[in-house]
Parts: C-alpha cells; sequence; structure tokens
C-alpha cells in the first residue's frame, strides 16, 4: 500500500513540477495563446505516461502465465516440484513477504518475478535452469527472484517508466508547438497546430522514448546488483549465486518476453537498453561485497 501511495504521490509531484517549470518559462501562456490549455495537456501526459504502464503492471501475472506458458503448482505433483515449492516459502518467510505462485514453464535457462504487489507476486522457472543447476544453484536463482519481489521491483519499475513516458508526452508536445509557430508565417491566420507540430512530436516521440528507454534500463542493472546481493542474504553466503551466475554464463539464455525481460534472471543484449549486467560484473559485485 505504501508503494502504491508513493506511485500516486509522485505522478502528482510530477504534475506540479510540470505546471511550474511551464509557467516560469512562459511556456503557459505561449500554449494557451496557441489553443493548447496546458491542464488538459498535463492530464493528458498523465494519462498516456502512466495509463500503459500501469495496466501493464495490474496484468503482469495473467500475461506472465499466458506468454510462457508457465504452469503453476497448485497441488505438487513430484519431489521436485514439492522442494520448489518449499524452498519459495522458505525464502519468502526469510524475506518478509508472503507466499508467492509458484510456476514452471518450458525452455532454456532462465527465471522471472511478476506481479502487481508484492504480497500477491509470481515467481517462475524454466525446465532448463531445472535440468542444468545443482539444488543449491536454483536456490540461489530463487533468492534473486523473490529479492526482487521483497524489493518491490515491479512496482517501481513501473513508477519510473511512468515518469519517463509522461516526461516524454509533456516535452514532444511542448516543443512541437514551439517549432510550429517557428514555421509559420506572419500571414497564416488558421488555428490549431499544424504539420509542424505533428511532425516535431511524433519524432520526439521516438528519440525521447528511446532516452526513457535506456535510462529505464540502467536502472533495471542496478536492481539486478541489488537482487544478487539479496539472495546471497537469503542464503547466508553468496557462493550459491556466484555460482549459479558462472553457470548461467556459460549456457544459452532464452529470451524472455519484451514485458518481462527486465524481470528475468538473465538476458538483455546491447549494454544501453540492456535490462541486466554483463554476468561477469554482477559476479565481480558478489566477490567484492562485504559478508
Amino acid at each position: 500500500m505504501k508503494r502504491i501511495l508513493l506511485f500516486v504521490l509522485t505522478n502528482l509531484a510530477v504534475m506540479v513540477v510540470l505546471g511550474v517549470v511551464a509557467s516560469l518559462l512562459g511556456v503557459n501562456r505561449y500554449l494557451t495563446a496557441n489553443g493548447l490549455n496546458l491542464s488538459s495537456l498535463l492530464g493528458f501526459s498523465l494519462i498516456m505516461g502512466f495509463g500503459g504502464a500501469i495496466i501493464s503492471l495490474l496484468m503482469s501475472k495473467p500475461m506472465a502465465k499466458w506468454s510462457t506458458g508457465a504452469h503453476v503448482i497448485n497441488q505438487p505433483a513430484n519431489q521436485d516440484e514439492a522442494w520448489i515449492v518449499s524452498t519459495v516459502q522458505r525464502l519468502s518467510e526469510r524475506a518478509g513477504i508472503a507466499m508467492p505462485e509458484v510456476a514452471i514453464y518450458e525452455g532454456e535457462p532462465n527465471a522471472f518475478a511478476t506481479g502487481a504487489f508484492k504480497n500477491s507476486a509470481l515467481v517462475a522457472v524454466s525446465t532448463g535452469l531445472l535440468q542444468g543447476m545443482t539444488r543449491e544453484e536454483i536456490e540461489a536463482v530463487l533468492g534473486h527472484e523473490i529479492a526482487h519481489v521483497a524489493n518491490g521491483d515491479m512496482v517501481t519499475l513501473t513508477l519510473i517508466q511512468g515518469v519517463l513516458n509522461t516526461f516524454v508526452v509533456f516535452l514532444s508536445r511542448v516543443i512541437g508547438y514551439f517549432v510550429d509557430g517557428m514555421l509559420r508565417s506572419k500571414d497564416d491566420q488558421s488555428t490549431g497546430p499544424g504539420m509542424g507540430y505533428y511532425i516535431t512530436s511524433f519524432v520526439l516521440d521516438i528519440v525521447l522514448g528511446f532516452v526513457a528507454s535506456m535510462i529505464v534500463a540502467w536502472f533495471s542493472r542496478q536492481r539486478e546488483f541489488r537482487a544478487d546481493a539479496g539472495a546471497a542474504k537469503l542464503m547466508g553466503r553468496k557462493q550459491p549465486m556466484i555460482n549459479a551466475l558462472a553457470r548461467l554464463g556459460g549456457v544459452h539464455t532464452a529470451e524472455l518476453p519484451k514485458s518481462m525481460a527486465a524481470m528475468g534472471i538473465a538476458g538483455g543484449i546491447g549494454q544501453l537498453f540492456s535490462t541486466h549486467p554483463p554476468i561477469e560484473e554482477r559476479i565481480a559485485a558478489l566477490q567484492n561485497s562485504a559478508g
């Protein structure tokens, strides 16, 4: 509940800051004079910026199950499933969160955690990961995902994405109106935005969207270091997580669906847009950490 409240308050703060800055820069007068109401623009930016992010967060569990074909373990069918469920339960109790749903899906080595609330999350592991790791290493991976849940990473990432989306929508349209005004001739008496506005705002939506994606990816990479450290703390030692990462670094890890890539144990191509740091950096960070 605290994170949801923070989510709302942060969004309201963004709206206030945008309004104050726009007024100080004279943007409010400019937009009003050209037929665009600032409060309407801020409201539109809010809806566009946070609407998709919130919907994605609320739908994350059913979408994760559908996109990966994950099978939720309601009643363990064998000893391996019973061990996984009991391990997640034990780690969840140590982390101070409610027992998440536990699922298995067919695929090469990977795992993920998702869900709108940390006390009703989903933790899933692939068959490839279960077949290619020791139980100690699997426990470390499960600890990593539990740490994501306990840290509230799903909500935090949505919050950051929503704030950045809001800035993208707002700035692209404000700049679009300035450009449109400069391109109009003095004799142009037409009202409403012209082609300069539409083209500029469209291009800036793409350009600023790429910048926003890089910022979100950078934050996601920092979360992975924290989740690795969280797994080591939950297990009481860091070597199992180091071993699990080393094993992941030596195998082909399956790519998760885009909407879930940031929640996986491994993945990402391209340093600026990668949601995960290189395995080598994660191992080095654990080795150099205290305890």
